[in-house]
């Protein structure tokens, strides 16, 4: 027999009736609930949460660097991953750069997403982004695997009117093919992001839309600076973007070198990178994290546990169809003998046991509430 153990402090929740506890699960922001992270604190990037690419294809935007899984391009150090674009020929390129991804390591569907981001500066010809696409990219492709770009800077608009430090934007994009659809909103923001600060992006993706924001957990009030409704899917319109963003995502992290984006083409014209820096400059991500409600529409598929949780939820990787024994505090949840309800975070009970302990078979991964008569507690369900 498995045991889940559930380390969580006792809460006037926690005593509340089952019921009652489930409906008010995921108390995070907004009802979320923290369900994985990488808060970047190790020797190294975990590489069984992230690959690094490696190559020179331009990345379909005719970009000018050469991605290297070198410590000089990727790392981690005083906890932050580090992106490093340089100006020097490697592989017949001028530049070389870091990007990660996380594809067919750590997707999901579904929740809000975060990033603390201290942006270089990009004037001319850096090209920073955070971004997600479909993890479904190597069997569709491009776009059919649909993309949601969080935060992308050093546009050709934002250099042609010099605020490069503050123009940025967010977008999407998806389709059946070449040209694909899109909707991206560029926005001037008040102060700069490229202040030498980190600064927080967010993402809140549900079956209804996707929302962006920055620095929201200094300005709360901020409205999005990025608003997408989408409809469900509809299998009589291929290209409603319904159909491309309700599936597992994954996440990327890079920092380009001039290409279509910014508008330069010519090594020659790239200035952010000078005598001034040494001819290299960085993008440091102090973390990212999932959070989720717990609700059907969500899914998770994390091959890696993450950093540990927070909010009183630890993750466990639980075998469909497996049996486990659930504890609270060390303590058994459930005694044999007394009944054991599993609920979801919306209050549906979808599992009760009287011995003790709960099958997964048939359950979505996701957030749930173990309930007994006396206490509540959460748990993490990854199969």
């Amino acid at each position: 027999m498995k045991k889940i153990v559930i380390a969580i402090s006792l809460t006037a929740a926690a005593m509340a009736p089952a019921t009652a506890s489930a409906q008010s699960a995921g108390t995070a922001t907004e009802g979320f609930t923290l369900v994985w992270q990488d808060l970047f604190d190790g020797d190294a990037l975990n590489r069984n949460r992230w690959n690094i690419e490696v190559n020179g294809s331009g990345g379909g935007n005719n970009e000018l660097q050469y991605y290297t899984d070198r410590t000089e391009n990727v790392r981690v150090e005083n906890g932050c991953l580090v992106l490093t674009a340089r100006r020097e020929q490697y592989n017949n390129r001028n530049f070389t750069s870091g990007r990660i991804n996380s594809k067919n390591l750590i997707a999901f569907t579904h929740g809000m997403i975060e990033a603390s981001i201290k942006l270089p500066k990009t004037a001319n010809g850096l090209w920073p982004a955070f971004w997600m696409m479909g993890n479904d990219y190597d069997q569709v492709g491009w776009p059919k695997c649909g993309e949601t770009d969080i935060v992308e800077m050093g546009n050709a608009e934002g250099i042609k009117a010099g605020s490069q430090e503050r123009f940025f934007n967010g977008a999407c994009h998806w389709g059946q093919g070449w040209p694909a659809a899109s909707y991206a909103k560029s926005s001037s923001h008040l102060y700069s992001l490229q202040d030498g600060e980190f600064h927080l992006f967010t993402v809140v993706w549900d079956e209804n839309r996707v929302l962006m924001y920055v620095d929201r957990d200094k300005y709360p009030k901020y409205n999005p600076y990025y608003k997408l409704d989408f409809p469900q899917t509809e299998p009589d319109n291929e290209w409603s973007p319904g159909n491309y963003f309700h599936k597992d995502n994954f996440i990327l992290f890079n920092l380009a070198v001039g290409g279509d984006f910014t508008g330069i083409h010519q090594a020659g014209n790239i200035t952010a990178l000078n005598e001034d820096n040494g001819n290299e400059s960085s993008m440091f991500v102090d973390y990212v994290k999932i959070y989720q409600k717990g609700v059907e529409s969500e899914h998770t598929d994390f091959k890696d546990p993450g950093d540990p949780l927070e909010a009183g939820i630890q993750s466990a990787e639980l075998t469909d169809g497996g049996i486990y024994e659930i504890t609270y505090d060390g303590d058994l949840l459930s005694s044999p003998g007394s009944e054991l309800s599993l609920f979801t975070a919306a209050g549906r009970c979808v599992a009760k046991s009287a011995t003790g302990q709960i099958s997964t078979k048939g359950l979505t991964p996701g957030i749930y509430m173990a309930s007994n008569r006396h206490c509540t507690c959460k748990v993490l369900i990854k199969h």
